[in-house]
């Protein structure tokens, strides 16, 4: 099989959709190069759920829990969590995030996290902002389960992006 050429690539076709980005023409994975990509300021941000019962959504935000307080734990993992994203994401380029925020909002059942993380850079942080909500769910999570073992991660997935060649969107 030649590398090099469009018919060998089984994931491309010239007539069909755009090949993938982060597979060769011989189907292994790679790193994208990004160097001739513009730098631009790039944001993303993301949620996750914690779902639990109410007694425990009120242990919570009472810092009233058996390990302590979750949620100051859980904000610093979430953004070491975001600084170490490429470490446990193999293709993620490493990129100067300039700020991440990770916050908390209380409901009857679940906490929601929420990320926004930003950088000035030629690839986006999508996986950064991502990275920071699971880390901290999983954070929470972890904080919790002497109390609840039926303790759910849910909805985690990225609600905004701005920067970049594809243009800014929101859900």
């Amino acid at each position: 099989m030649n590398e090099g050429t469009p018919s060998s690539n089984k994931f491309a076709s010239e007539t069909a959709e755009p090949a993938l980005t982060h597979v060769r023409s011989d189907g292994s994975a790679h790193m994208v190069d990004v160097t001739a990509k513009s730098e631009t300021t790039r944001t993303a941000s993301a949620t996750a759920t914690v779902r639990t019962r109410p007694d425990v959504i009120e242990m919570i935000f009472d810092a009233d829990l058996p390990k302590g307080d979750a949620l100051p734990v859980a904000r610093v993992a979430g953004i070491m969590g975001a600084k170490k994203t490429p470490e446990i994401i193999p293709l993620c380029h490493p990129l100067p995030l300039g700020k991440i925020t990770v916050d908390f909002a209380r409901e009857e059942d679940c906490v929601v996290i929420s990320s926004s993380v930003k950088t000035r850079g030629v690839t986006g942080v999508e996986m950064e902002a991502l990275t920071a909500v699971t880390t901290a769910a999983l954070t929470v999570y972890d904080m919790i389960k002497a109390v609840d073992k039926h303790a759910e991660i849910t909805d985690v997935k990225v609600i905004a992006k701005s920067g970049g060649k594809s243009g800014d969107w929101s859900v």
